[in-house]
């Protein structure tokens, strides 16, 4: 595990750019794995900037997110299949049919998970996953607990986490209840993942997460079973680490 401290957003931003771009022009066909937040909008403002200098191209790349929100109508603002669209999608060459986010509303939701992990089987495994982590050790929506789920599941989202998320919505109320997620294993797969995380707000779970026992109760410590995994921290989630 190789964890980084950055000195500010640009260097943070920067890094990670490279990183992604660095995959693209080794194998312009590599699979990314995306996630949703606000750690990664600037992360993904720089690879939007480089692509319209030419300096990366996504035209060949196919994309899985993460999770998705469950009964959020697909074009709803918080939706995170709006949020990749606007933030990322709608502004860089790659093409929407190869872009892919689990179906929060679909009539059968065990069966889109089941689809979302044979679709994972088929054009996998994962070249490069992005992740950010909750502040109870959540990657994904999978939330601590005493058993972890491998696949693409169902997953009902802990108080903490809908009150970390309510800031995105009129009122707690408002924010869903329940998520489809990439399970652990899934997450696992990929050849490659790159955490990101910032604020000192996350410093105590990271490094509870990179350097404490690996348990399930924080799901985000069992990347430390991964054998290529990039961290970045800004100044203030690296604190403990210094």
């Amino acid at each position: 595990m190789n964890i980084f401290i950055l000195r500010n957003e640009e260097q943070f931003v920067q890094t990670g750019a490279s990183l992604i771009s660095g995959l693209l022009h080794t194998n312009p066909r590599a699979t990314l794995g995306l996630a949703t937040g606000s750690t990664p909008i600037g992360l993904y403002a720089k690879l939007i900037e480089m692509n319209k200098q030419g300096l990366v191209s996504f035209a060949q790349a196919t994309t899985y997110n993460l999770d998705e929100y469950v009964g959020l109508p697909e074009n709803h603002p918080e939706s995170y299949r709006t949020f990749m669209n606007e933030k990322f999608f709608n502004h860089i060459d790659i093409q929407i049919e190869r872009t892919h986010v689990p179906n929060g509303n679909a009539a059968n939701l065990e069966e889109e998970c089941l689809n979302y992990d044979r679709m994972l089987e088929e054009h996998g495994p994962v070249d490069l996953q992005l992740l950010g982590i909750g502040h109870n050790g959540h990657i994904g929506f999978n939330e601590p607990g005493e058993s972890l789920t491998g696949g693409t599941h169902l997953v009902e989202l802990q108080e903490k986490t809908r009150t970390a998320n309510a800031r995105f919505f009129p009122s707690l109320d408002d924010v869903p209840t329940h998520a489809i997620t990439m399970g652990v294993a899934s997450i696992l797969k990929a050849r490659q993942i790159l955490l990101l995380v910032r604020g000192e707000d996350k410093a105590e779970i990271v490094h509870r997460a990179l350097k404490g026992p690996i348990t399930t109760e924080c799901p985000a410590s069992l990347l430390q079973c991964h054998s290529n995994v990039v961290v970045l921290l800004d100044q203030g989630a690296g604190r403990l680490f210094v």
